[in-house]
């Protein structure tokens, strides 16, 4: 072993004191990227709040956040990079939240109820979500493999559906034809409330009115599981 002098110990001090502020450096300016970064996304999201997310640009980003454009392409290739973040952000939101309605029950009936609910509240008290989360259409398959947080919002009621399949003795229904259905009305509804006016009927609130269509859909399609 190497015997350290006591001349040595000042260069190593040195070297310590300088390793030490390239890491404060280092740390300070990834604190920085974040912090703008942050400030990107909350700009960002004031303006789809505020004018809809069709409405959405870099140059409005970045005078929000009071730094140049060539800043804000520094974190986000495009508008688009922007808006697949809100993306994933707004599907695990929903994801947790079906996850979580799933939880309250132990019969798999009950459970996709209380997912198709969480999912019809989730989307009109996050409308400006839920509208950029399928401004662009029904996800995809590819988009499936590209989004975890999409794969995982899915797999809450594949694996719900798969279990009712399963109880009902339907082996032979297709398991993702039926997400698919499900999937598709529960869209459907939504979207039809979102971009129609409220109407009341039979003398029931347009809530109350929508809730017992809501309800109707679910329970005829837990019926087709159980023949």
């Amino acid at each position: 072993m190497f015997a350290i002098s006591n001349k040595s110990l000042p260069l190593l001090t040195l070297l310590g004191k300088i390793s030490l502020q390239k890491m404060g450096i280092v740390e300070r300016k990834e604190r920085q990227r974040k912090e703008i970064h942050d400030s990107i996304l909350e700009s960002a999201w004031k303006v789809v709040n505020e004018e809809g997310w069709q409405h959405l640009s870099i140059r409005k980003i970045a005078d929000a956040i009071e730094y140049s454009v060539p800043v804000v392409y520094d974190h986000f290739e495009n508008k688009e990079a922007i808006l697949s973040e809100f993306n994933r952000q707004g599907f695990k939101l929903l994801g947790d939240k079906l996850k979580e309605a799933k939880e309250q029950h132990r019969k798999a009936s009950k459970q996709l109820e209380a997912i198709a609910l969480a999912y019809w509240d989730f989307a009109f008290e996050n409308k400006e979500y839920y509208q950029l989360m399928y401004g662009l259409g029904m996800p995809t398959c590819e988009s499936l493999t590209k989004v975890p947080e999409l794969m995982a919002f899915i797999d809450v009621i594949h694996s719900t559906i798969d279990q009712l399949i399963k109880e009902g003795n339907t082996e032979e229904a297709n398991t993702w034809m039926k997400v698919h259905s499900f999937w598709s009305m529960l869209h459907g509804l939504v979207s039809i409330n979102l971009m129609a006016p409220p109407v009341a009927h039979l003398g029931l609130t347009p809530e109350q009115m929508n809730r017992l269509i809501l309800t109707d859909f679910i329970t005829g399609f837990l019926k087709g599981l159980s023949k």
